[in-house]
């Protein structure tokens, strides 16, 4: 779905669906969009990557950077990969083989029945190999020199886990979680749980913040967009508020709008008589044009501007 700007020098606002592929990080993803696209400016993705990963990492151009917490604090899915019977410094293929356990007695049911201690709300210890900071150094830099610390478990959100293929050594699982959660740590934690050790060999983000890997699109298909017009790359931008389908949407009218794009609160009238306590709303214009994240303050019967925007064109999420 394409965004309404035609000029290649233009800033441009939207989310763009990537298909990160596997082998490269996602800083090196985003320097590879900019370079593709030409926008050097408010360029960001929405969720770090491993360089083994592949799929979903949503892309935030201009306005769009201002949502990102709305795409990097959802739910998001995997299909994970785990080889049963070795454990492994980085918790994945590319780590040194440390340990290694016998996983010939290992079923599908003897996996199914202990997935319930790794879903809800649950404590995870991050990988030495990740971009967390431990007083002020990546973790990942500390390892590759050799150095090992202490980290923290943290409180993480696993909401579902299922088993989709088993032949041993392998299985093969789909997670649905919060954010926070590495899949190498859930791979190593089964692992150990099992009494064998487990790493993961395949990662896969299908799901990310309401983006499906389904509507992806690779680096490949943007430089052949690109190599027929050089804004081609734009029929893949969706418009700003593609992240806030999941709020309810409310049209105003043209004075309510200019009162509220100056930061000015107005009265909701009957559009947020059942609104829930400062619940949330996208605002549009008579015209179709989202142009504002709004509060609904039932306490002083208005909307008030969270974040306000400015778009080119009608959006397609309009309410009518």
């Amino acid at each position: 779905m394409a965004n309404s700007a035609t000029k290649a020098s233009a800033v441009h606002t939207g989310f763009l669906n990537f298909n990160k592929p596997i082998g490269i990080t996602s800083m090196d993803a985003l320097r590879r969009i900019k370079a593709i696209t030409g926008q050097k400016q408010k360029v960001g993705h929405a969720g770090t990557m491993d360089p083994l990963a592949r799929g979903v990492l949503p892309i935030c151009f201009g306005q769009a950077t201002r949502l990102m917490e709305y795409v990097v604090g959802r739910t998001k899915r995997y299909t994970v990969g785990i080889k049963l019977g070795e454990t492994t410094k980085t918790f994945d293929a590319e780590g040194e083989v440390t340990k290694s356990g016998d996983p010939s007695g290992i079923t599908a049911e003897t996996i199914q029945a202990i997935l319930p201690t790794f879903t809800g709300a649950v404590m995870q210890t991050p990988p030495m190999y990740s971009a967390i900071k431990i007083n002020g150094q990546r973790l990942y830099k500390l390892a590759r020199a050799g150095i090992e610390v202490e980290r923290e478990a943290r409180p993480v959100e696993i909401y579902d886990i299922q088993i989709v293929e088993f032949s041993l050594p392998t299985v093969v699982i789909n997670v649905e979680c919060g954010r926070g959660v590495y899949m190498r740590s859930l791979a190593h934690d089964l692992g150990s749980a099992l009494g064998c050790g487990g790493y993961v060999t395949d990662l896969i983000r299908t799901y990310s913040g309401g983006f499906n890997i389904e509507d992806s699109v690779t680096l490949e298909q943007l430089e052949q967009a690109n190599a027929r017009d050089s804004t081609g790359w734009l029929q893949d931008l969706f418009p700003v508020d593609v992240v806030l389908r999941e709020l309810r949407a409310v049209k105003v009218s043209t004075q309510a709008q200019r009162y509220l794009s100056n930061g000015q609160p107005v009265g909701i009238g009957r559009a947020g008589m059942e609104a829930g306590y400062l619940e949330q709303f996208r605002l549009y214009s008579e015209e179709g044009h989202f142009f504002a994240l709004a509060r609904c303050d039932l306490s002083t019967n208005s909307w008030r501007p969270v974040k306000v925007f400015q778009t080119a064109t009608p959006s397609p999420y309009f309410p009518g």
